[in-house]
């Protein structure tokens, strides 16, 4: 198996990935998964295309993520995951499909407008 190269993206964060064939290291930007993602939730999340997939351990990863925050790059993470394994084996597709987890959040922040203090929210209307 050569190096199956993917990339996932959530809100600003972009998530480029490289998997072969090992012993499961796993590294983000050249840290240990567990050191960059410290919760449990955000390591749950990276972690469960594996579990749903059955193959925790057998691969090496190595991720380059970028931009937005912890959540948004833990997420981009896991699409990006997601993609490789299904790109190794299409019969992954149908366990990951049912969970969501092939298809790539559209949600962005919305941009603010002049005029306006934020997005949506405005200035105080005064009728006198």
């Amino acid at each position: 198996m050569d190096v199956i190269n993917t990339s996932g993206r959530r809100k600003s964060a972009v998530a480029r990935l490289y998997m072969s064939e090992g012993k499961g290291e796993f590294t983000i930007n050249n840290r240990d998964y567990k050191e960059y993602f410290p919760t449990g939730t955000l390591q749950y999340k990276i972690n469960q295309p594996f579990n749903l997939t059955e193959t925790a351990g057998k691969f090496n990863i190595k991720v380059n993520v970028a931009g937005g925050g912890i959540t948004g790059q833990a997420e981009a993470v896991r699409l990006a995951i997601s993609k490789a394994l299904v790109e190794l084996d299409p019969e992954n597709k149908p366990a990951l499909k049912a969970e969501g987890l092939t298809t790539r959040d559209p949600r962005m922040v919305e941009r603010k407008k002049f005029g306006q203090r934020k997005a949506r929210k405005k200035v105080q209307f005064s009728k006198r």
